[in-house]
């Protein structure tokens, strides 16, 4: 096993670490360790919330999850002669929940949990039509997922990390906070906001000295979007066995890494969407001088995917087009037309016994493959969701004889806006 650089004790809450991680980002958030070119490591990570979501059949948590506090990341990390320029080479080696700690109260310990956000606590893809906060508790058997809460299918897991990046220049973060300033101003009260703007009060901000935090943190950017340095992607393909290639901003690099997910569909679509755990992650780094350049690597990170995909050979998808509910057609909308392809196949699964809620959490949860299937095409751009039929108990084809009827269980908590 690889020297873990970044250990967390379970007992304990994240800010109370030997060493401590940190929640926003930023170029003086200092380095908890130093790395060389070519060095394999362990690093543990606690999930988003740092156990503020609990193993239970209520969605009270998720209703008042505290989002101001998140992502827990663990790092920074240098790397040896990394500079403004180069690529930082990250292989992921391995990523999975918490060793040995099969059972407890920490999401990761044998357990995860998808949420469905209410409107005024972030939202979700579909907000609109989901506007009250419920949540799925998932139980890990080996690779394997169940939940009490949507009963009827169980799936393999494709681990992986939610949230991992590079820390931003100060030019580069000047950037980030100009944007999206703008964009928050152009309807400031909006619910959802449309960008979260630096906040100082619930900023951690690693072992940077405390008399620092308060200056820091009102520029500190929040870890919510994915942006030039990687971040919060959540690509479900970013599994074991996956290269990644980051931007480099700062000398060092800064990597940091945390939001580790046992399995997503494409879209995260109920933003709490992926099944969240806490774990540890096998990381090798490398860098590539002068690579920014060289292959044109500058506001994005580039991949190849690992090969430990589960394997499905049989599908059953459901496509959207860029009209609204309302009948309003929109041009070449493609968030829209995915909308409306996870809105098609929601209602067909309630056909079997499911309510929207239990089909709106399986689609976040379950690997499931969402495509742009045709974006040329006027006025209507084509979504599709694909989801794989063997994670049923059941046929979920259409037949002759109608569809079969489950047993909801008890089904999906919820906790309605205040």
């Amino acid at each position: 096993m690889p020297q873990n650089v970044f250990p967390l004790d379970s007992s304990r809450k994240f800010e109370n670490q030997e060493k401590v991680g940190h929640n926003r980002w930023h170029p003086e958030i200092p380095p908890v360790a130093v790395l060389k070119p070519g060095d394999s490591f362990r690093v543990d990570c606690r999930e988003w919330f740092d156990g503020a979501i609990v193993n239970d059949d209520s969605a009270e948590d998720i209703l008042n999850a505290p989002l101001l506090t998140v992502h827990k990341l663990s790092g920074p990390f240098a790397v040896e002669g990394a500079q403004p320029g180069d690529l930082l080479v990250v292989d992921i080696l391995d990523v999975g929940p918490i060793p040995q700690e099969d059972s407890g109260p920490l999401a990761g310990q044998g357990w995860g949990y998808t949420g469905i956000f209410a409107r005024e606590n972030g939202g979700g893809f579909l907000t609109e039509q989901f506007p009250d906060a419920y949540k799925a508790i998932w139980d890990f058997t080996g690779q394997r997922a169940t939940s009490r809460h949507v009963p009827g299918v169980s799936f393999t897991g494709l681990i992986h990390p939610g949230l991992m990046g590079t820390a931003p220049s100060a030019a580069l973060l000047a950037k980030w906070n100009q944007r999206e300033g703008d964009l928050i101003a152009t309807d400031p009260h909006r619910v959802p906001p449309l960008a979260l703007p630096p906040e100082a009060e619930h900023a951690v901000l690693g072992s940077l000295p405390r008399d620092q935090w308060g200056r820091v943190g009102a520029e500190a950017a929040r870890t919510a979007p994915p942006r030039e340095n990687g971040g919060n992607q959540d690509i479900k393909n970013l599994s074991k066995g996956s290269r990644i290639f980051y931007p480099v901003f700062v000398d060092g690099a800064n990597l940091s890494v945390g939001d580790l997910h046992f399995s997503q569909g494409d879209g995260e679509i109920t933003f709490c969407g992926a099944i969240e755990m806490g774990g540890f992650i096998d990381l090798r780094v490398d860098i590539i001088k002068g690579g920014m350049d060289t292959y044109g690597v500058h506001e994005n990170a580039i991949f190849m995917p690992g090969n430990v995909d589960p394997q499905f050979t049989e599908w059953i998808a459901f496509s959207g087009t860029s009209v609204t509910l309302d009948g309003e057609q929109r041009y070449l909308d493609s968030h829209l037309s995915y909308q409306r392809a996870c809105l098609h196949a929601i209602d067909y699964l309630t056909k079997f016994g499911y309510s929207p809620e239990q089909a709106y959490l399986l689609l976040g949860a379950a690997p499931i493959e969402g495509r742009l299937s045709g974006v040329v095409d006027i006025p209507n751009s084509c979504s599709t969701v694909y989801i794989p039929t063997s994670i049923f108990d059941f046929d979920v084809r259409p037949s002759a004889s109608g569809p079969f009827q489950i047993d909801p269980g008890i089904g999906a908590p919820r906790a309605s806006n205040p």
